[in-house]
């Protein structure tokens, strides 16, 4: 389809009074542009798979949006240029100029993003390659991750990736050699786009079962597994949570449901919150995976998800199974530490990178 596309340029100050009244007056996919750089402490708190790039920060920005006839966006385009007439007594709204322009079919809105995303090696033997670009340095020996689609988290760059596929290539070795030449099974919970997915099976898992709750993320999954030639009986995905029905809803007094719900992530945080309760229940549905049990499972999440999983990813692992987890940042490495070893964890090795941290346990009962 092809969609008209307007675009604003504006100030700073102006953009969220200007991106709700574009959502208000019916406009869709609206996306601002700035270069405002983001804080020590905001970087600090993201988990960012994808290079950030910014320019200089001159208090300009651009308000786009996406309509999808000619007669609304004339429509919208005058709203617009009334609205900022108006806020002008109010503060700075930039140069107002606004532009519409046709974009091509939005089917190539999804392949932008690849002039961004380039091969390259990870460790010594394993590279990470779109279908688009083959890498030019190559070794008979490497191990190859074919991907098509990032469109959700996940193009393996990110140190709590690398830390994961370390991990997971130290202890996939480990099962093979200690169980011969079956590989072990492993459970990616989270998986994003199916990077550590992928991964385990190029490193000889026998069967991975990725799971995430965004059906977005599992959709990326399917499309570079079966770009890396992978059938269902080696690998497959499926949308669910396991947090959904847990120790910590179950737990809550009705008083503090309703505290959660009103500040639970996805609506902004505005109630005191413990780390395990920031974690929002409500996401995600049933696993369309029975249930079962695995030699290795791998949470490359963040720690305020982890923290509340440590209480029921063990109905998950095989006795003496081994638990990767990752997305943990230093200052949080106490408190999953602490959280895993309350849960019947052993810890088993513990891994930096930069300010990311990988912790490896074990069932210890």
């Amino acid at each position: 389809m092809i969609w008209k596309k307007l675009t604003i340029e504006t100030s700073v100050e102006a953009v969220d009074l200007i991106s709700e009244f574009l959502n208000e007056n019916g406009a869709e996919g609206v996306l601002i542009e700035d270069n405002v750089p983001l804080t020590d402490d905001e970087l600090k708190e993201m988990y960012v798979d994808v290079p950030l790039m910014a320019g200089e920060d001159d208090g300009s920005a651009k308000v786009s949006c996406f309509i999808r006839t000619e007669e609304d966006a004339l429509r919208i385009k005058d709203l617009v240029l009334e609205e900022m007439n108006r806020l002008e007594e109010f503060l700075p709204v930039g140069n107002k100029n606004i532009m519409l322009t046709d974009t091509t079919d939005d089917t190539t809105w999804n392949d932008n993003w690849k002039q961004y995303y380039k091969p390259f090696r990870l460790y010594d033997n394993l590279v990470i390659e779109p279908v688009w670009e083959e890498y030019p340095d190559k070794k008979s020996d490497d191990k190859v991750i074919k991907i098509e689609s990032v469109m959700a988290f996940g193009t393996g760059t990110h140190e709590t990736t690398k830390l994961c596929l370390g991990q997971l290539d130290k202890y996939i070795s480990e099962c093979v050699q200690k169980n011969g030449s079956e590989g072990p099974s492993v459970f990616d919970i989270g998986c994003g786009s199916g990077i550590l997915s992928i991964a385990a099976v190029i490193m000889g898992a026998g069967y991975v079962h990725g799971l995430d709750i965004d059906p977005q993320a599992v959709d990326s999954s399917k499309i570079n597994a079966e770009a890396n030639g992978l059938s269902s009986d080696r690998i497959d995905f499926s949308c669910g949570n396991l947090l959904s029905k847990n120790f910590i809803a179950e737990k809550m007094s009705d008083e503090e449901a309703e505290a959660y719900k009103k500040g639970s992530l996805g609506s902004g945080i505005s109630t005191p919150l413990t780390p395990a309760e920031m974690v929002d229940l409500s996401l995600g549905g049933e696993d369309s995976i029975p249930a079962r049990q695995y030699d290795i499972v791998v949470a490359n999440i963040l720690a305020d998800v982890i923290i509340p999983l440590s209480g029921v990813v063990r109905d998950y692992l095989k006795d003496g199974g081994i638990f990767i987890t990752s997305g943990i940042i230093e200052d949080r490495e106490d408190d999953v530490k602490e959280a895993l070893t309350s849960n019947g964890f052993k810890i088993l090795d513990t891994v930096h990178m930069n300010e990311w941290v990988s912790i490896v346990c074990t069932d210890s009962m």
